[in-house]
């Protein structure tokens, strides 16, 4: 019998020889994320999802901050007359697609991507300091193909396919993933997660796929 934080009595059976050793923590792309925040690159566009425009509810500019080295990028919420600051959303709140050809030419360049194909990544909602920003990592990728039938229009795939280094993986190892967490905190970041009150139970190579939800 053990208890949790709130002091509740969970049943359970005791097992002193369970090791982490071999498990791997899943990926969260893998999963269902239509209310996780996310941003896409798109023929010349980028945008950000509405699961990003929610947590911040009074918020209408922002700007992009790139870390080449590291391969992150940050979304930095900012008043309407910040130097680089843009509008991200329509004035009824929904998602703003922001044509930025240079900046789309110059992130094809640096991560090596097609620029003929649909990029999306999940980020989180951090807090460093007194700042709440969204840090999104370049290199963990959905990517959507498109196809080109004779006659016809290219279409985007509904199925992304993820790295090639992720085909014969879950994710990473327990002890690494809690590595990873831990140089976060070193950096001075802080998850931060907002629950939203109207989520509901709705939830190139060698490709590892799965389909997108809408």
């Amino acid at each position: 019998m053990t208890e949790n934080n709130s002091n509740t009595r969970i049943e359970a059976i005791e097992d002193t020889n369970f090791s982490y050793d071999g498990y791997e923590v899943v990926r969260g792309e893998y999963f269902a994320h239509l209310y996780e925040p996310s941003i896409t690159f798109n023929g010349c566009k980028v945008y950000l999802n509405a699961a990003c425009i929610k947590r911040f509810p009074d918020i209408d500019y922002v700007q992009i901050l790139i870390n080449s080295e590291e391969k992150k990028l940050a979304v930095r919420p900012c008043q309407e007359d910040a130097k680089d600051s843009f509008l991200w959303c329509t004035p009824k709140r929904k998602p703003k697609q922001i044509t930025c050809r240079v900046f789309f030419a110059k992130i094809v360049h640096l991560l090596d991507w097609n620029p003929d194909y649909r990029y999306k990544l999940l980020g989180k909602l951090i807090k460093s300091g007194n700042e709440y920003l969204f840090i999104f990592d370049l290199t963990a990728t959905e990517i959507y193909q498109k196809t080109i039938q004779e006659g016809e229009k290219p279409k985007a795939s509904r199925t992304p396919v993820f790295p090639a280094h992720w085909q014969n993986q879950f994710g990473l190892p327990v002890e690494e993933h809690r590595k990873q967490l831990q140089v976060n905190i070193f950096n001075g970041y802080t998850v931060f997660g907002i629950k939203d009150k109207t989520r509901t139970n709705q939830e190139q190579q060698n490709p590892i796929t799965q389909p997108e939800e809408i």
